[in-house]
């Protein structure tokens, strides 16, 4: 019986995790030391292929503007404050003045929000017996823990994306002016949403950002939009994301939510699929909406953040 027990154990990956070895790492696709995820998949070509969709040259933004009434997340914080005006007294033969700002937040992790390789993580029994808390590419706590920022998997890591954004309106196909809460999102929901922008499945390419508009953009900045459970994909779904291969995923909300962070979990961690949460699609028109565009967003390089803020644009 003994003998059973360790051949069982043996045969599980789940009991063979190792730092050079796991049941996600190393990255198949780019390799056991890459900390860009997927937003390699940016190539010039890509690039190029994207900017071919503007035609008007209209700029929308997709992203909300940050203050210190925004909802956040738990215990969360973000205050701007002007230290004197004018910071600086007159100098020079014109008595020129100048103003700064001084900021305190996390930064990284609030408002519209850019989820970095070094956000989420997950705690795993090792081949060893240890537990340790394993990030993307098997990038160990142990390795990336620092007072001053992530020694490994900081967001300057992140490659700017700039690629096709494909809007997948979500509250639009259920006939709602947004998803109820706790609503879970399936694959028909997407196949469907796609099927009505007369689009399907094969049109979406490596190295997408998929946007989904559930709706809740509207509600901004009523705190229901980090506290209430909000609607989120199922299993399968999240399978066929990964299957879709983007670059990022996006949303109005987090798209994932407590106790469990499926979404997070296997994107990020797993694959490198990075999630830009609570956009905004209200300036995006109504009339003649596109669902394919130039789609641009490219993180703050913060050494060593876990996330960053930042500016999405759609451009016609």
């Amino acid at each position: 019986m003994l003998l059973l027990f360790f051949i069982i154990g043996f045969l599980n990956p789940a009991n063979a995790q190792t730092r050079s070895e796991g049941p996600w790492w190393p990255n198949k696709q780019w390799g056991a030391e890459d900390q860009s995820g997927a937003s390699n998949w940016i190539t010039p070509e890509k690039v190029l292929k994207a900017t071919m969709l503007v035609k008007t040259g209209q700029i929308f933004d997709l992203g909300h503007i940050y203050d210190r009434d925004m909802p956040m997340v738990g215990t969360r914080s973000y205050n701007l404050f002007i230290p004197s005006f004018p910071t600086y007294p007159a100098t020079g033969k014109d008595s020129m003045v100048f103003n700064d700002e001084y900021v305190t937040a996390q930064i990284g992790q609030v408002g519209t929000q850019f989820d970095g390789p070094g956000h989420p993580g997950r705690q795993i029994k090792m081949a060893d017996g240890s537990t340790a808390d394993v990030f993307y590419n098997g990038f160990t706590g142990d390795e990336m823990r620092g007072q001053l920022g992530l020694k490994q998997l900081g967001v300057e890591h992140v490659k700017p994306i700039v690629t096709r954004g494909i809007l997948i309106d979500l509250a639009a196909y259920k006939g709602l002016g947004a998803l109820p809460e706790n609503y879970l999102i399936t694959l028909a929901d997407v196949q469907g949403a796609l099927a009505k922008q007369h689009m399907k499945e094969s049109d979406i390419e490596p190295g997408d950002a998929l946007l989904f508009n559930l709706g809740w953009w509207k509600i901004w900045p009523d705190k229901k939009t980090t506290d209430a459970p909000p609607p989120h994909p199922t299993m399968e779904l999240i399978d066929w994301i990964v299957r879709m291969k983007p670059c990022m995923v996006g949303s109005d909300l987090a798209m994932d939510g407590p106790p469990d962070f499926p979404l997070h979990e296997n994107l990020i961690v797993k694959n490198g699929i990075f999630n830009l949460e609570f956009m905004s699609f209200e300036t995006l028109p109504a009339e003649n909406r596109k669902y394919t565009f130039l789609f641009i967003f490219t993180p703050i390089r913060l050494r060593g953040a876990t996330g960053s803020p930042g500016r999405p644009l759609a451009i016609y």
